[in-house]
């Protein structure tokens, strides 16, 4: 149980990096103007972040995370169901900037830095929640 404890770990801490990383991308990446080099520059390293970093961290942290669960039978745990209702917001946050990545590759964004700036807290602030939750068992 040790191993998966620790691949866990280590897809969980490889998501969150990814995904405090991109929206402060997106904070730069609206400076630049489409068609630009830079602009170029940073749709290649919001892409390759996503598809090399951040897709398969949340993918492992899922696998990891739901064989834990079932290994140590806390589905009905309220600590549990608090984590997993949280995990599964910040799932849809990582959809959320998939789409607004595309849209910087399609060069149809329309959001602003300040916008990005706020989207940048959402998973630190949701991070933070669900590590009280898993450590302190509050319910």
């Amino acid at each position: 149980m040790l191993w998966i404890k620790a691949a866990h770990i280590f897809f969980v801490m490889s998501w969150m990096a990814g995904m405090l990383y991109l929206p402060r991308l997106f904070v730069y990446h609206c400076e630049t103007v489409a068609g630009a080099a830079d602009y170029a520059r940073f749709v290649l390293m919001e892409r390759k972040l996503m598809k090399i970093i951040i897709n398969p961290a949340m993918v492992g942290t899922w696998v990891f995370g739901l064989w834990l669960a079932a290994i140590q039978d806390v589905w009905l745990q309220g600590w549990f169901i608090a984590k997993f209702v949280l995990v599964l917001v910040l799932s849809g946050i990582h959809g959320m900037f998939s789409r607004w990545r595309r849209d910087f590759e399609a060069g149809r964004n329309q959001r602003t830095q300040r916008f990005f700036r706020l989207v940048n807290e959402a998973p630190a602030l949701l991070l933070i929640a669900i590590i009280v939750f898993v450590v302190v068992k509050p319910f």
